[in-house]
């Protein structure tokens, strides 16, 4: 991005890649309808955000309002079972894919569309459901809502990066989301993106566990 011929500092050009991010969920609402649960989108200060330089040194990939959907109000999550997992990534550098999420401590595995999430630069991948295509499986402890849990993303080329990422109750803004599919999560359809050339979801091979 030039500015009266000169490159905008780093630093300008990452906060105008979260700046695009926070409007994701408004433009895929409208993309997917008046009844899309993405209206339901919480405010991005809920979830978790971080933003890591792309392997090429140029441009960033931010990862936008991560949640784990938690249990209804006054329940639980039962250790053994299973938790859906919300997000969107933004790319503005380099071609790159997520490979890997790991959930330390709290899930034996976490399942991925197969062959992981590519991301195309200038590119927004929506993670958002209304069914989940990230899940934890074999939950290690009871999920409690309000509680933050430990991810860890692994990207092909921009490496790993660690979330803090907070359990939210299925009510108010979450009461659309989807719960985990039991006993084995199967993703239904393809995360959808945004950009030069993008258009809605179609549809996606089973997910498969990443570890």
């Amino acid at each position: 991005m030039l500015l009266h011929g000169h490159r905008l500092p780093t630093a300008l050009r990452l906060t105008c890649a979260i700046a695009v991010a926070a409007a994701i969920p408004l433009l895929a609402g409208c993309e997917a309808g008046l009844d899309s649960p993405v209206l339901h989108w919480h405010p991005p200060t809920a979830g978790a955000n971080k933003a890591i330089p792309a392997a090429t040194g140029r441009g960033f990939i931010a990862i936008r309002n991560v949640f784990v959907l938690g249990a209804p109000l006054n329940s639980w999550l039962p250790a053994g079972g299973s938790a859906s997992v919300f997000l969107a990534i933004v790319n503005t550098g380099a071609r790159d894919r997520l490979v890997k999420v790991s959930a330390p401590g709290t899930a034996t595995s976490v399942t991925l569309p197969t062959g992981g999430v590519t991301l195309e630069r200038s590119r927004t991948e929506l993670l958002t459901g209304p069914e989940p295509e990230v899940v934890l499986t074999g939950l290690t402890h009871t999920l409690v809502n309000g509680r933050d849990i430990r991810l860890v993303l692994t990207f092909q080329n921009a490496g790993s990066v660690t979330l803090f990422v907070p359990v939210m109750a299925k009510a108010s803004y979450y009461y659309t989301y989807s719960p985990a599919p039991s006993p084995s999560p199967t993703a239904t359809k393809k995360h959808r993106h945004h950009g030069a050339g993008s258009a809605s979801a179609t549809p996606s091979p089973s997910a498969t566990a990443t570890s």
